[in-house]
C-alpha cells in the first residue's frame, strides 16, 4: 500500500518538477492508489500500482495503451513512468455519473469515442499487446478463488457453466482493441470534450464487451441499449446481434462479480468489496434470468 507519506517521498525524488510540489490524495479508483500533484500552476495525476496477475493487469500494457490513447486524442498525456508508478497530465474535468452518461447526446459522444478507440488504437499501440478475453478471465478467476479457498467456491461450477454458454452464444467474433472497463468514473467531461482514463484492462477483445460493459455498469434501459447498438453498428438491431450482445453483457457482469470476489481477498484498497460483490451478483442473476427466458 502506498500511503500519502510514502507517495510524497517517492514523488519528490523524481527530477521533473519546476518547484516544490504539493501531493494530495485523489478520490476514486478501486485498483490503484491515486494522488494529485500540484507543481506551480501545473497539475498531474500519479497512479501507484504493481502488476496484478490475478486480475490480468500488466502495467507495461497500461503504459502502452495510455500512450496510444493520447496519440488518438482520447486520453491525457503520460508525463513519467517507472516501476509501479504512472504520472499523467491532469485534466480539469468531472467524471460522468451513470445518469449523465445515459443522456442521448452524451451516449452518442461515448459511442463515437469507442469507435475511434476500437479501430485506431492498434495503429498507435507499440510493443507486446494483451488480449482481454472475458471467458478466459472468468475461468482464471475460478482457479484463483479455488486456490485461495474463497467462501464462494461452491458457486464456481455453476458460474463456469454459465460462462461457457455465453461464450458459445456470443460468437463468431469481430476483434477490436477495447478499453474493457467503461465505468462512468473512467469517462471525464471537461465541458468541451470527453476523455477516457484508466487503461489497465485494455486489450484486444470483441466490441460487444465494451458495449455490454457500458450498459451493465451504468444501468442502461433496453431502449438506451438499442440506441447504443444502432449508433455503434449503423443499422437496426437484429435478433442475432441482440442475442450475441446480451450474452456478452451477462459475461461482463459475471466477470465484475468474480473480479470483486477475488478483490475481497487480495486488495488493500479501503472499499467494501463484499457489498460490491453482492450488488453485482444480484444484477447478474437478474440479467441471466432475463436472457435465458
Amino acid at each position: 500500500m502506498v500511503n500519502l507519506n510514502k507517495a510524497k517521498e517517492m514523488l519528490i525524488s523524481i527530477p521533473i518538477w519546476k518547484g516544490a510540489i504539493i501531493v494530495e490524495p485523489l478520490e476514486g479508483g478501486i485498483t490503484n492508489h491515486n494522488y494529485l500533484i500540484t507543481d506551480n500552476n501545473d497539475k498531474y495525476v500519479a497512479r501507484f500500482g504493481e502488476d496484478l496477475i490475478h486480475h490480468q493487469v500488466m502495467r507495461f500494457n497500461e503504459l502502452a495503451a495510455s500512450k496510444a490513447a493520447f496519440e488518438i486524442g482520447v486520453a491525457p498525456k503520460v508525463i513519467h513512468n517507472e516501476k509501479g508508478l504512472l504520472i499523467l497530465e491532469y485534466i480539469q474535468s468531472s467524471p460522468l455519473t451513470p445518469g449523465k452518461l445515459r443522456e442521448e447526446n452524451t451516449l452518442k459522444k461515448i459511442i463515437s469515442l469507442m469507435k475511434i478507440i476500437h479501430k485506431k488504437m492498434p495503429n498507435y499501440y507499440k510493443g507486446p499487446a494483451m488480449i482481454f478475453w472475458v471467458f478466459h478471465v472468468i475461468r482464471d478467476y475460478a482457479w484463483t478463488l479455488r486456490k485461495m479457498h474463497s467462501p464462494y467456491v461452491d458457486k464456481l461450477n455453476h458460474l463456469i457453466e454459465d460462462s461457457n454458454k455465453f461464450e458459445k452464444i456470443s460468437g463468431p467474433y469481430e476483434i477490436v482493441f477495447g478499453h474493457n472497463d467503461l465505468l462512468a468514473a473512467n469517462i471525464l467531461d471537461d465541458g468541451a470534450k470527453l476523455w477516457i482514463i484508466d487503461w489497465e484492462y485494455a486489450g484486444f477483445n470483441s466490441p460487444l464487451f465494451d458495449l455490454g460493459g457500458l450498459a451493465s455498469n451504468n444501468g442502461l434501459t433496453e431502449d438506451e441499449e438499442n440506441f447504443m447498438l444502432e449508433e455503434y453498428f449503423g443499422h437496426k438491431v437484429t435478433l442475432n446481434l441482440k442475442n450475441k450482445y446480451q450474452a456478452m453483457k451477462c459475461a461482463s457482469l459475471l466477470r465484475e462479480v468474480m473480479w470483486s470476489m477475488v478483490s475481497e481477498i487480495t486488495s488493500d484498497i479501503e472499499f467494501d468489496f463484499n457489498k460490491y460483490t453482492k450488488e453485482n451478483f444480484d444484477r447478474y442473476k437478474i440479467e441471466k434470468q432475463k436472457f435465458f427466458q
